[in-house]
């Protein structure tokens, strides 16, 4: 079901889990596993750390949790399959044996997601919208698992003609990712777009994809996840590389809130409770009049 104003509304399929999209502003809590991530890499490579965290964003109010075994940042060093498996999957079952969360796994490798599936995820977090790993829409639809396509300006290595905005050129990438998705047997309410902040773009192009999140949910028929949690253009407005940790925090609660004026569904933070906080004022304001 679609709400009236282009902003999905209604139930998004998971595996044997869901999330309720249409009554607040739902949030995905950061879980890195690993060394090198931009902004808390190291902090939960150990199993009982990465479980801590976990609990605490329950707690603060995360009604999701992306866990992550490989940067995908600018600089980060690409890893193995292998690797990955070694980071990720310990951790992922300890989580998923204490909590009944929704659980995410980022990755763009599909023997990755084939595993961590097995491990307990329920959505697969794709930074290539299926662009990347052939086998990735297969392995997903053959398990029933959700999954998030991401816009990535990366991905192709192409320029993008001049005549071309990078917002009609995500709605061009991801409506095919969407494509992918739909013949691999994956239905539309288990498909959630990104419009992939600081993926290959510059900050005014951030402005113009955070701009356009009603286009890159394909008006109301799949939730958006919007995700500049810490990145280059959440710097912007926390006073610039000399910002720290709290600041860039702040930055990212007020880019949230505005993210979810113009159409995001959920937004994924490092700082659960801050963000929170910030979206309060918002859902009990925007959803109450919308539900009546």
């Amino acid at each position: 079901m679609n709400s009236t104003d282009g902003r999905f509304t209604g139930i998004y399929k998971c595996g044997s889990r869901t999330l309720e999209f249409g009554k607040k502003t739902l949030i995905m809590g950061i879980l890195n596993l690993t060394p090198d991530s931009f902004s808390d890499g190291g902090r939960y490579t150990d199993v009982d750390a990465a479980v801590d965290q976990c609990a605490r964003m329950i707690r603060e109010g995360a009604d999701c949790i992306d866990i992550g075994a490989e940067a995908t940042g600018p600089n980060a060093v690409p890893v193995t399959a292998e690797e990955e498996m070694e980071r990720l999957i310990p951790s992922l079952e300890a989580i998923r044996s204490r909590f009944d969360t929704p659980l995410s796994v980022d990755t763009f490798k599909s023997v990755t997601a084939a595993a961590a599936i097995t491990a307990g995820a329920d959505i697969i977090n794709d930074i290539t919208g299926f662009l990347g790993d052939p086998d990735m829409a297969k392995t997903v639809g053959d398990n029933g698992t959700g999954c998030i396509l991401m816009f990535n300006a990366r991905t192709k290595g192409d320029p993008f003609p001049y005549t071309e905005t990078i917002s009609s050129r995500a709605v061009r990438e991801l409506t095919e990712s969407i494509e992918i998705a739909r013949k691999a047997g994956i239905a539309d309410n288990m498909i959630m777009t990104d419009p992939g902040i600081g993926f290959g773009t510059t900050r005014i192009q951030d402005a113009e994809l955070s701009a356009s999140l009603f286009s890159l949910g394909m008006q109301g028929k799949h939730p958006v996840l919007y995700a500049a949690s810490r990145k280059r253009y959440a710097r912007l407005f926390a006073g610039g590389d000399a910002a720290d940790e709290a600041q860039l925090d702040y930055a990212t609660a007020g880019l949230s809130f505005m993210a979810a004026s113009v159409g995001a569904s959920m937004v994924r933070v490092h700082n659960v409770a801050a963000t929170r906080m910030a979206l309060k004022s918002f859902d009990e304001s925007f959803y109450a009049f919308a539900n009546l």
